[in-house]
């Protein structure tokens, strides 16, 4: 057992390295453009052409997450190669559904609360010059504060297991055999 009470070499105790914060920051920066195209998707299809809230973040998360695999295999994590670009893909989809599963409900959750904020800050001077209703200002709200609660999730899962190759030592290689020819 280690210091923590678990079975030596059961979990690994990753270091703050600055490589570390850089991925992080990375990640980040990828994950703030993913928000970009995740909120604007879900504002027109909800705001503008009446989608369902349920139903628009969905696919503003779908179109987000496809931009933030392609942009975190590329560039936040381009040492990452170990594993098959499929094999890779499938493990980001299926962290992305499950944080999809954990925002969903706190999504509806947050919808009348945020909602009433909404109702509250459209009522100050600056609310009211802005062209939006307390409903749409409302989800959008509701959005973001489950953008950054699904962050932390999919940082760290990602982090361990889709790109969990990184900063791995490389596999020994075979060493040739007394018996056969130098190639």
């Amino acid at each position: 057992m280690d210091d923590r009470g678990l079975p030596e070499g059961a979990v690994t105790r990753r270091k703050l390295t600055p490589a570390e914060i850089t991925r992080f920051l990375k990640f980040s920066v990828v994950g703030a453009v993913g928000a970009v195209i995740d909120l604007g998707l879900f504002h027109i299809m909800h705001a503008r052409l009446g989608v369902t809230e349920v139903l628009a973040s969905a696919i503003s998360f779908t179109a987000a997450v496809t931009s933030n695999f392609i942009w975190n295999r590329y560039w936040t994590y381009p040492d990452s190669r170990s594993k098959p670009l499929r094999r890779q893909a499938g493990q980001f989809a299926l962290v992305s559904v499950i944080g999809l599963a954990i925002r969903t409900p706190v999504l509806v959750l947050l919808l009348e609360p945020c909602t009433a904020l909404a109702t509250l800050l459209l009522q100050t001077p600056l609310g009211q010059t802005m062209p939006i209703s307390a409903s749409a200002l409302g989800a959008d709200l509701a959005l973001v504060s489950v953008i950054l609660v699904v962050l932390f999730w999919n940082f760290l899962a990602n982090r361990l297991w889709t790109y969990g190759d990184v900063d791995r030592p490389p596999a020994p290689s075979p060493s040739p055999r007394a018996d056969s020819p130098p190639v």
